[in-house]
C-alpha cells in the first residue's frame, strides 16, 4: 500500500475528529450583498434578454427577473433548488451540464459557476423579494433629507455615561458596564472567565495569528501579577506577527491582488508584478500604529498630501492595484472601473453601498445618482500609474516602460466632472455633476474640486464629526475578536443593514478611539483587556435558549481559524515557519514553502486552490467578511495534502528529538499544539497508536492524526 493511503488509515484510526466545523451561517442581510455583488449583475447581462418579463419570448416559459417565477421554474421545472445546488437547472445550465448550454453564447467561468453554486448552498437569499416594502423610498427629489438624516448611521457618535450594574465588579474597562447592562436586562449573567491557558491560546491567535509557544504558556501561568494580562498583551502588541497578522484584515477589505480582471496571451503588463511593495506598506503602518485617520488618508491620496516622499506613496496600491479591465478605452469599461472604486471605497471605510446608485437612486438608503457620479469624476480624474521602483528604471512619460520594474499606483489626471449616465447607459447621458461628497453628510455639500478632489475626499471620510468613517472601523475590530461585529453588516450601515446590538457601545468606543488619536492598538488593547473577552468559550444551555446567536455577548464563542492562522500554526507547530517579514510573494499549496500565509501571491483570474479550498474571499471585490463552508475537498487536504504531510514529518522529528518517554513526547505535542496538558485518555490512546509493531513512520502518522483534529482548527 502507497505512503498516503496507509497515512490516511492510520489517521483514522486514531479517535480524533477531523472535522473543521458546520457551514457558516451567514446574516441575510449579508447574502443579500452577495446576491447583489455576485448574482444579479450576472443574470441582467446574460439572461434577462431571453427570461425576463421585457423578453419579446420567454424562452422556455423561464423568468429570471421575478425571484417567485425563477423557483418555480419553466418548461423543464425549477430553476433554482434552494440548499441544493446539483439539483439546480440553473447552475446545470451555466455549468454547461446534462446538455443545458446557458448562455448559447458560451460558458461563464469557473468563478461565477462558484459564486452560484455559493448561493445556492447558502439558500437561494433573493433580495427581489425579501426586501421590506417599509424600506423602500420614493425619487430622489422627494428625499427628506432631514428625517434622513435622523438615522443612527447618519448621526455623528457621541459617548453616553456608563449604565448602572448590579455586578460593577466584573468590569475590567469601560468596554464591560455596556455589555453586562444588557446582559442584566435580559435576565442573564456573563460566562465565568476563561482559563489562563485557553485565555493565552485566544489571545495569541487574535492578536498575532499564531499559537503561545510551551514555554510562553509556562510563564503566563506562573505570573501571578496583577497586570499579567497586561504584560502579555503588551508583548503580543509589539510583535512583527501583529502587523502581519491584521494586515491580513484591511487587505481583504482593499480587495488586493497581483493583477488585473483578465489576461491576453502572456502579456506582462496585465498583472502588478511588485504589488507586494503594498502589503509592506500595510504591515508597517499597523507595526507602527499609525494613526487610522492618516491611514486612511495615504492610502487615497498620499501623492497629494506627501508630494515629495514617495515611499508614502505605495499606500496608493489601495486604489491602483484594483481590476482593470481589456479594452481599457471602452467607456463601458471606464465606468466599471470607477464602480469598483466607489465600491471599495463607500463600503470599506463608510459601509456605505453607494454603488448602487450607479443606475437608480438607491431604492432605501438616502443616496442619489449625483452623488455617485459626484464620486465617479474623482476617479475619473485620477489615472492609473506604472512608478518606477528606483532613480535607474527608464521611463516614458514618467512611467516605467517594463511593469516589473514599477509599483503600480495612481496619480492625478485632468480634472474633470462626468455626465450622469442615465439607467447606467453611457451612451445616454443627463446632466453634468460636479465632484462633490455625499449629500447625506450635510449642507452644504463639500466640494471636491482640488485636483481629481482625491484630497479632498480623503478629509471629509476621515472628518470627526463624520458619522460612519469611526464606527466602520472599530465594528470590523470587534468582529474580529468575537467573531460576531456589533453591526452584523460591517459593509452596509443602511436600511438594509443590521441595526447595532449595542449602539451605546459602539458610539462609545468610536469617539475613545479618536480620542485616543485613533490608534489600532489601543482599541485591540481595550478590547482584550476587558471583562467581556475574558470570558469562556463554554456552552450554557439557558443562556443559548434565550440568546442562540451571541448577541448579547455572554460568552466568546468558539471560532474556526482562517485558512491563513491554520496553515501558520501548521509551520509554526512544526518548527519551520520562518517569520522574516515582508518580501514577494510565494504559493501557500508549495510543500516547501516556510512563510506566513499573507505572503500568498493573490491572483484574480486564477486563485491559488488552497485558498480558494478555505473560504478566501474573492479579490475582484471589497469583503465585507468571509463566509464559512465545510467541503469534502477541504477534508481530503487534511488528509492527503503534500503540504500537510510535510508538516506531520517535521512535527515527528520535533517530538522524537524531545527526548524521555512515550508519555513525555505526547505530552509535548499536546502543549505545543494546544497550550494544554493531555488527558489520561488521550496519553494512553496516543501510547497505544505510537507503540505499534509496524513502527516505521508512526510518529508521522501520529503527527498527522493530531494535525487534522478538530482541536487544531478552532480556537475556544
Amino acid at each position: 500500500m502507497s505512503q498516503v493511503p496507509f497515512r490516511i488509515q492510520r489517521c483514522l484510526v486514531v479517535a480524533f475528529s477531523v472535522a473543521i466545523g458546520l457551514p457558516g451561517r451567514t446574516e441575510a442581510s449579508e447574502q443579500d450583498d452577495f446576491f447583489e455583488r455576485k448574482i444579479r449583475p450576472v443574470l441582467v447581462d446574460h439572461c434577462y434578454e431571453c427570461h425576463a418579463g421585457e423578453a419579446d419570448v420567454i424562452q422556455g416559459g423561464l423568468r429570471l427577473d421575478d425571484p417567485r417565477a425563477m423557483l418555480e421554474g419553466g418548461d423543464s421545472g425549477a430553476a433554482v433548488m434552494p440548499g441544493d445546488p446539483d439539483k439546480s437547472l440553473l447552475l446545470a445550465a451555466i455549468r454547461y451540464d446534462d446538455g443545458l448550454e446557458m448562455p448559447p453564447e458560451g460558458p461563464l467561468g469557473d468563478e461565477v459557476v462558484r459564486d452560484f453554486e455559493t448561493w445556492i448552498r447558502l439558500g437561494a437569499v433573493d433580495p427581489r423579494q425579501s426586501v421590506p416594502s417599509q424600506l423602500s423610498r420614493p425619487a430622489s427629489n422627494e428625499i427628506d433629507w432631514k428625517e434622513a438624516r435622523e438615522s443612527w448611521a447618519y448621526r455623528s457618535p457621541r459617548r453616553t455615561a456608563p449604565p448602572r450594574t448590579s455586578n460593577a465588579h466584573w468590569s475590567e474597562t469601560a468596554i464591560d458596564p455596556f455589555v453586562l447592562a444588557r446582559l442584566e436586562s435580559e435576565g442573564l449573567s456573563p460566562n465565568p472567565q476563561a482559563e489562563k491557558s485557553e485565555f493565552i491560546r485566544r489571545v495569541s491567535f487574535d492578536l498575532t495569528g499564531l499559537p503561545p509557544t510551551p514555554s510562553e504558556v509556562e510563564a503566563f501561568l506562573l505570573d501571578e501579577r496583577p497586570d499579567a494580562k497586561r504584560r502579555l498583551i503588551e508583548r503580543l502588541l509589539a510583535s512583527p506577527a501583529h502587523a502581519e497578522h491584521w494586515a491580513r484584515m484591511w487587505l481583504d477589505v482593499a480587495r488586493y491582488a497581483e493583477d488585473q480582471a483578465h489576461k491576453v496571451g502572456n502579456n506582462d503588463s496585465l498583472t502588478y508584478p511588485n504589488a507586494y511593495y503594498y502589503r509592506d506598506w500595510v504591515i508597517a503602518a499597523l507595526a507602527d500604529d499609525m494613526p487610522y485617520d492618516d491611514f486612511v488618508r495615504l492610502q487615497l491620496a498620499a501623492d497629494l498630501i506627501n508630494p515629495s516622499d514617495a515611499p508614502s506613496h505605495l499606500a496608493l496600491g489601495f486604489i491602483g492595484l484594483g481590476p482593470k479591465y481589456y479594452r481599457r478605452n471602452s467607456p463601458e469599461v471606464m465606468a466599471d472601473e470607477w464602480e469598483d472604486r466607489i465600491d471599495t471605497v463607500t463600503r470599506g471605510l463608510l459601509g456605505l453601498t453607494v454603488a448602487c446608485a450607479r443606475c437608480h437612486d438607491h431604492k432605501y438608503d438616502p443616496i442619489t445618482m449625483a452623488d455617485y457620479y459626484g464620486l465617479a469624476g474623482v476617479f475619473a480624474s485620477t489615472e492609473m500609474f506604472n512608478r518606477p521602483i528606483d532613480d535607474s528604471v527608464e521611463t516614458q512619460k514618467g512611467q516605467s516602460k517594463d511593469p516589473k520594474q514599477a509599483v503600480h499606483i495612481v496619480r492625478d489626471g485632468k480634472p474633470q466632472d462626468v455626465d450622469l449616465m442615465i439607467r447606467g447607459d453611457v451612451n445616454n447621458k443627463g446632466p453634468l455633476i460636479e465632484r462633490r461628497f455625499l449629500q447625506v453628510f450635510g449642507e452644504p455639500m463639500k466640494p471636491l474640486k482640488q485636483g481629481s478632489g482625491r484630497a479632498d475626499l480623503a478629509e471629509a471620510i476621515v472628518d470627526r464629526e463624520n458619522p460612519l468613517t469611526a464606527r466602520v472601523i472599530v465594528n470590523r475590530i470587534w468582529g474580529q475578536f468575537f467573531g460576531r461585529p456589533l453591526v452584523t453588516t460591517p459593509s452596509n450601515f443602511g436600511a438594509l443593514g443590521s441595526p447595532p446590538s449595542h449602539p451605546e457601545l459602539l458610539d462609545d468606543l468610536s469617539v475613545r478611539f479618536m480620542d485616543q488619536g485613533w490608534s489600532i492598538k489601543w482599541l485591540q488593547r481595550e478590547i482584550v483587556l476587558s471583562a467581556a473577552y475574558g470570558q469562556s468559550s463554554d456552552i450554557d444551555p439557558h443562556k443559548i435558549s434565550i440568546d442562540p446567536e451571541n448577541a448579547l455577548i455572554w460568552r466568546v464563542p468558539r471560532r474556526r481559524l482562517s485558512i491563513e492562522a491554520f496553515r501558520d500554526a501548521l509551520l509554526f507547530v512544526s518548527g519551520r515557519l520562518e517569520q522574516r517579514v515582508g518580501g514577494e510573494s510565494m504559493q501557500p499549496d508549495d510543500p516547501e514553502s516556510r512563510r506566513r500565509t499573507l505572503y500568498s501571491e493573490v491572483s484574480r483570474m486564477d486563485l491559488n486552490p488552497l485558498l480558494a479550498r478555505f473560504d478566501f474571499p474573492d479579490p475582484n471585490s471589497h469583503s465585507a467578511k468571509r463566509f464559512e463552508t465545510t467541503t469534502p475537498l477541504q477534508k481530503l487536504f487534511l488528509l492527503n495534502a503534500p503540504f500537510l504531510v510535510n508538516q506531520a514529518d517535521e512535527l515527528a522529528k520535533r517530538l522524537e528529538s524531545f527526548g524521555g518517554s512515550r508519555q513525555a513526547k505526547i505530552e509535548h505535542a499536546y502543549q505545543l499544539l494546544w497550550s494544554r496538558d493531555p488527558t489520561t485518555h488521550e496519553v494512553a490512546l496516543g501510547e497505544v497508536f505510537v507503540s505499534s509493531e509496524d513502527s516505521e513512520g508512526v510518529w508521522s502518522q501520529y503527527a498527522q492524526a493530531l494535525l487534522i483534529s478538530n482541536e487544531m482548527f478552532m480556537v475556544d
